[in-house]
């Protein structure tokens, strides 16, 4: 399968390599199906690219390398959907997200996908997690993202 996308060009990939996120994201519920491409210059990032809408593309990392601590909170039946065997095969990845001053992520609402059944979920964590949590210099600059 392919894709020209306004960002990469165009993108080749396996049916497989599709991730489905039934209900869409926040803001983006019409893109249901997404595909993940490594950063070439960057290996803590990489781009979720819409197949639903080919000028879309997020970038994404996993939070606990930016901050180690990191841990969500979510309602189980909120991970229900998923159809996890253990909570424990969860990958939970956190948009990025860029202001005047610097490189932000999104820690409020993480995507959880399960990889062996290929489907995702963005969730809202419980307690005080910022939305626009600033890393500085950590990440090199970012392409405006669609």
């Amino acid at each position: 399968m392919k894709i020209t996308t306004t960002r990469f060009g165009t993108v080749v990939f396996e049916p497989e390599d599709l991730i489905r996120f039934p209900e869409g994201l926040l803001g983006l519920e019409t893109c249901r199906q997404w595909v993940f491409l490594a950063d070439g210059e960057n290996d803590a990032l990489a781009w979720m690219q819409s197949i639903d809408r080919p000028e879309v593309a997020l970038a994404v990392v996993s939070p606990r390398r930016f901050v180690p601590s990191y841990r969500i909170r979510v309602a189980r039946h909120e991970l229900e959907p998923l159809g996890f065997e253990s909570v424990q095969s969860a990958e939970v990845l956190i948009v990025v997200g860029k202001t005047e001053r610097s490189v932000t992520l999104n820690l409020k609402a993480p995507l959880v996908i399960n990889l062996d059944r290929r489907l995702g979920r963005q969730v809202i964590a419980n307690g005080d997690l910022p939305i626009q949590y600033e890393l500085g210099d950590q990440l090199p600059a970012l392409k405006k993202s669609a």
